[in-house]
């Protein structure tokens, strides 16, 4: 069976282990004589499966009982709307720190419901950085403080946690969750889309502090909307097969070591392909040194058509996802935790040998 290098930004490539188990239960789980995809989203089959999946990212995480794990639909960007909608109004204020798209569509969707102070910004460096504390702008009482932690588009990641004037964190982490530790009590809500280090696509993983909702606003908001109704009960039928496959990630995350195991991974792999990239002027990379993220490498060559050549040459050798997102351009690698050693060290050669015959 052939397999590609795939460094696709998302859906992203997918532990071959966890793959092949599904394959093997696809049609009949556990000599039940169905698909776990044909049977009901409330049959004790399922069940397990769901509480298996959160327990297990509980346990991974360091989460205590004030949190709660749901999955839910809608995508990622279904919270920038949802989270907002339950937490802020009229006379209510969060922070919200911009260092990319994805963080501008959160602040677009948030100033719908209630007062949005940005304490940074980076869209004039093409968001090229994340801030330091010291660049925070606070309000003096903020709900919480909204940021992205990595920054698919653009190749940069908070090294930590970033300041918050006492109010707690909301996260989107859909680009590298559970590739490192992260401090959960500095945080009231977690989210992630599962197709970068998840899963497949169409499961939305919420991570939710009890006493953080106690901050719900007292407006009417809408029944599938409001996160208490998901915490009460499974209100309605979830992405089975896609939190299905998150249970067998997460598994997989375990049986490596957890979350230490690929801080260490995923910093080697970084470190080898920042190493090549800043030999010379040939590969330029896009991110400020101190914010260049471990999960989304992002680099120049010196002209597009070069990058064209770079690109069909790499894909005909199965270096496949390496294109730019549309809205930058340029060359992006995606090394997610599933994205293999070997994978990364086949594209360090292929730069090499692309420098030689083309620098």
């Amino acid at each position: 069976m052939k397999r590609v290098h795939n460094f696709s930004a998302g859906p992203a490539t997918l532990p071959l282990s966890v793959l092949e188990k599904a394959k093997k239960e696809l049609v009949n789980y556990r000599d039940k004589g169905a698909s776990i995809m044909e049977m009901s989203h409330r049959s004790p089959e399922y069940t397990e499966v769901n509480e298996q999946a959160a327990q297990r990212l509980k346990r991974i995480t360091g989460a205590d009982d004030d949190w709660d794990v749901l999955f839910l639909q809608g995508g990622a960007s279904s919270q920038f709307m949802m989270i907002p909608h339950n937490f802020i109004s009229a006379d209510k204020t969060a922070d919200y720190i911009d260092t990319g798209s994805w963080s501008s569509k959160a602040i677009k969707e948030a100033n719908l419901f209630g007062n949005v102070n940005i304490p940074f910004s980076s869209k004039e460096s093409n968001y090229s950085k994340v801030p330091g504390d010291g660049e925070l702008n606070h309000s003096d009482n903020p709900v919480y403080t909204y940021f992205t932690s990595n920054n698919t588009i653009f190749g940069t990641q908070f090294q930590k946690e970033p300041g918050t004037n006492g109010s707690l964190l909301v996260c989107d982490a859909s680009s590298d969750f559970l590739s490192r530790p992260i401090d959960l009590d500095k945080y009231g809500l977690i989210f992630a889309g599962a197709q970068k280090n998840l899963g497949p696509a169409g499961v939305t993983v919420v991570m939710i502090r009890k006493s953080f909702l106690e901050k719900q606003v007292q407006s009417p908001i809408p029944t599938i909307l409001n996160y208490n109704t998901h915490i009460t009960k499974l209100f309605n039928t979830p992405p089975v097969f896609a939190v299905y496959m998150v249970n067998y990630v997460l598994e997989w995350v375990e049986e490596k070591g957890g979350l230490p195991y690929f801080e260490k991974f995923n910093t080697e792999k970084a470190d080898l392909l920042y190493n090549e990239i800043d030999k010379d002027g040939f590969y330029r990379g896009t991110a400020e040194l101190t914010s260049r993220s471990k999960m989304n490498v992002t680099f120049r060559l010196p002209s597009e058509d070069l990058e064209k050549t770079f690109l069909a040459e790499a894909a005909n050798n199965d270096l496949v996802a390496l294109k730019g997102h549309r809205s930058v351009g340029g060359i992006r690698a995606s090394i997610y935790n599933a994205c293999e050693m070997e994978s990364v060290k086949a594209l360090v050669d292929f730069m090499q040998d692309f420098r030689k015959n083309n620098g």
